[in-house]
Order: structure tokens, then C-alpha cells, then sequence
């Protein structure tokens, strides 16, 4: 094991994938050059090892970007087609939505459509309203997608992995705030995080605090601050939105009995009013309190730091709330 930050977990994944099989291979705005390997720094160094002609710069159009990404595929490369902020989805959706979920059904299941689309993800670097949105429940809604949303280092680097290695197009968001500022263990040998299996980041029996992103380290602190008080938070990381663990998630419920979800997109119509209705139908027999949620307020992200940091959920507020839930 060593430890390394969350942006050099993706980019070894990308790395060991195209090592592995020459039909993988990225393309994006800046990735080859510009700023050294992505805006971010996330394919630096790939294209002196594999090229220009596998690190393709792309002109500034994620329509193009998407639908170059699902020719690609079509005829039988395995493209990572990285969108440089989550927020240009609005411009991608169409290629997403309408071609790239809908090939696989269209074609009656014949050929295999292996794209990952990679969205740097939410808040956090003070880069405002049109650069920091978390839009993941947008694709949750959209059949012949998978959504993936890792949390530390070794989750990004093996769910990367084993989406480039899916056959279905997967869309992968990476909470962009981690890249630089999070470190943790990742084997420097090979190995994959399955998709679809969610990961019980803390074990504990009063309260099950589900979150994603960012919002699961602020989840495990406010355990921390629980813990002080005699209350033992279990945090469940879904890791994959669609699909969704929902047997890891009703199993915790069940041993809680109460529930909290968190998530950094807006409350209003975000990622956990579904896993809430899923729970309210599956395991309401096992629930003793209501369950709630805590999300960002409903308002386009301020840049300004002071008012970028009161827009975030903060760890204080996931413990008040699931205090509020053992209290009951």
C-alpha cells in the first residue's frame, strides 16, 4: 500500500487500462497538453507514453467530445471521453441520453457500448455556479447508463478500472475538491472495486448516515464527533448510483433502525430522494423515526470561499441531524 492523493488514484487507472488494452484510449479538452494533463492534472504524463493519437486533444465542444466517444465504441474501442467540469453535461447530455444508453437497446444487445464518460464533479475550489454543480441525478434517471461516484483514493482507482473494462457506458464523477486534497492507501499492484456494491465506510448500531462524494468524509467526521457522545454512526457508501446497492443499505437500516442521507447537490430532487423512497418501500417495517436528509439549499453555487463554505453541508450539521434521529 501507499498513499496517494485522489487524482493520481484516476490517473494511474487510465494509465494500467491503456497499458493493459490498446483500444482504450482518452480524449478531451487539454488532456494531452495544455495544462500538463487535464485542467486538473489528471492525464499528465499519459501522452508521452502512449501518444498523441491515444491522449487526443479535442476541440472546446462536449457535444463533439460524447458523440465522437460513442462512434468510437461502435466500432469496438473502449474510449474515456473526459468532460472538463460536470456542469457540461448540459451541453453532452444529448449524445449520453439519446445515443450512447439507448445504442445497446437499439441494437438489440449486439454489440457492447464501453464508454466512460469522466465529470469532475461539485464544489469546493471556489469556482462558482457554472463550474461546481453536482448533477448525478440527472443520469440516475436515465436507463442504459451505470453512475459511478467514488470517494477516497482506492474506490477511484478500482471503479475507474472496472468501468473502462464494462461493456455498458458508465458515467463517472469525481468530486474535483478530492483531487488534490485527499490521500489514502491504494495497492500498487493490480486489482478492481466491483460496481454496483456499496461499502460500509463505519461500522456502527444507532444511525445509518448514507453519503457520496466529498460528503462521505464529512459523514465520517461527524461520526467522530458522535462517538465522543456515546453514539455510533454506521456510514454506507452507495460508491455506484445506478446500479444502486440496495441490499447493503436496507441490511444497515435494519440493524439502525434510522436513517440520514447526505449528499452535496441540491436537496430538491438530488440523489437521496431515491434512496429514501427505495428504503421507505423496502425497509419501512425496520425504520423507528422518519428519515431525512441533508443536501445543499436549492440556489446556484456562490464562488465567493465564505459563501462556497456555507452552501456545503458541514460535518456539525450531519451530526445535529443524526443526533436529532437517536434522540427520537
Amino acid at each position: 500500500m501507499r498513499e496517494i492523493f485522489f487524482g493520481e488514484a484516476i490517473t494511474e487507472a487510465m494509465q494500467e487500462e491503456m497499458r493493459r488494452d490498446p483500444k482504450v484510449f482518452l480524449m478531451g479538452e487539454d488532456v494531452a497538453q495544455g495544462y500538463g494533463g487535464g485542467i486538473f492534472g489528471t492525464s499528465k504524463g499519459l501522452a508521452g507514453e502512449f501518444g498523441e493519437e491515444r491522449v487526443i486533444e479535442t476541440p472546446i465542444c462536449e457535444s463533439t467530445i460524447a458523440g465522437a466517444a460513442v462512434g468510437a465504441a461502435i466500432v469496438g474501442m473502449r474510449p474515456i471521453a473526459e468532460i472538463m467540469f460536470a456542469d457540461f453535461l448540459t451541453l453532452a447530455s444529448d449524445q449520453i441520453v439519446n445515443s450512447a444508453a439507448k445504442m445497446i437497446y437499439s441494437y438489440s444487445g449486439k454489440i457492447p457500448l464501453p464508454i466512460v464518460f469522466r465529470f469532475p464533479s461539485g464544489a469546493g475550489r471556489g469556482t462558482g455556479a457554472h463550474h461546481s454543480q453536482s448533477l448525478e441525478a440527472w443520469v440516475m434517471h436515465v436507463p442504459g447508463l451505470k453512475v459511478v461516484m467514488p470517494s477516497t483514493p482506492y474506490d477511484a482507482k478500482g471503479l475507474l478500472k472496472s468501468s473502462i473494462r464494462d461493456d455498458n457506458p458508465v458515467v463517472f464523477f469525481e468530486q474535483k475538491f478530492l483531487y488534490r486534497s485527499l490521500k489514502g492507501p491504494v495497492p500498487a499492484g493490480e486489482y478492481t472495486v466491483p460496481i454496483g456494491v456499496a461499502d460500509v465506510k463505519r461500522k456502527g448500531k444507532d444511525v445509518t448516515v448514507i453519503a457520496t462524494g466529498m460528503m462521505v468524509h464529512r459523514s465520517l467526521a461527524a461520526a467522530e464527533i458522535l462517538s465522543k457522545e456515546g453514539i455510533e454512526a454506521e456510514v454506507v457508501d452507495p460508491r455506484t448510483l445506478l446500479p444502486l446497492d440496495k441490499a447493503t443499505l436496507i441490511e444497515s437500516v435494519k440493524k439502525t433502525g434510522k436513517v440520514l442521507i447526505v449528499h452535496e447537490a441540491p436537496l430538491r430532487g438530488g440523489p437521496g430522494g431515491e434512496i429514501a423512497a427505495i428504503l421507505a418501500e423496502e425497509a419501512f417495517d425496520h425504520l423507528e423515526a422518519p428519515i431525512k436528509r441533508i443536501g445543499a439549499p436549492f440556489v446556484p453555487i456562490p464562488a465567493n470561499p465564505v459563501l462556497e463554505a456555507a452552501y456545503l453541508p458541514k460535518a456539525e450539521e450531519i451530526a445535529g441531524k443524526a443526533r436529532e434521529l437517536v434522540n427520537w
